[in-house]
């Protein structure tokens, strides 16, 4: 978590890669109960403006959230809460968030949708957003770097 803007608006991280794997046998309830957790601690920290940073990166594949999962969270967030999120960034998108976010396109608000940000790489978040009160795992880092080496070699 950090703070953007004079009025110290906060910026939520959100790192998929700590997501439980999915071949837990108690996965729904430990989503359930992680869902709860981020809706209540939201709910204390925003009382402004607000953004969030999903990184995906370093993600395997069974660790992200199902679209069950995320059309529920959209759906309990409240009213408050939707219209006073600025952004939501999504660092290192995969084809797989790409697509299940152009199929549920239709399902969400066309407000929603607007706030939705594609970013490629860390530099590019660094432009938009300032870096010094957020944190950014070692493991999205080295995915990061990995990432960019891999792109000049092309």
């Amino acid at each position: 978590t950090g703070y953007y803007g004079d009025g110290m608006n906060a910026i939520i991280v959100f790192a998929a890669c700590f997501l439980p794997d999915s071949s837990r046998t108690d996965y729904n309830y430990v989503m359930e109960n992680l869902f709860l957790y981020v809706i209540s601690t939201l709910e204390l920290m925003v009382a402004e403006d607000y953004m969030i940073v999903y990184l995906n990166g370093a993600t395997p594949r069974r660790r992200m959230p199902g679209l069950g999962w995320m059309k529920k969270c959209y759906q309990m967030i409240d009213r408050r809460l939707r219209k006073n999120l600025k952004s939501f960034i999504i660092v290192h998108p995969s084809w797989f968030i790409r697509t299940i976010l152009a199929v549920t396109r239709p399902f969400i608000s066309s407000k929603f949708s607007s706030k939705i940000q594609y970013v490629n790489t860390l530099a590019e978040l660094r432009e938009m957003i300032p870096m010094e009160y957020v944190h950014i795992p070692d493991s999205i880092v080295k995915y990061d770097e990995e990432k960019c080496i891999k792109r000049r070699m092309r």
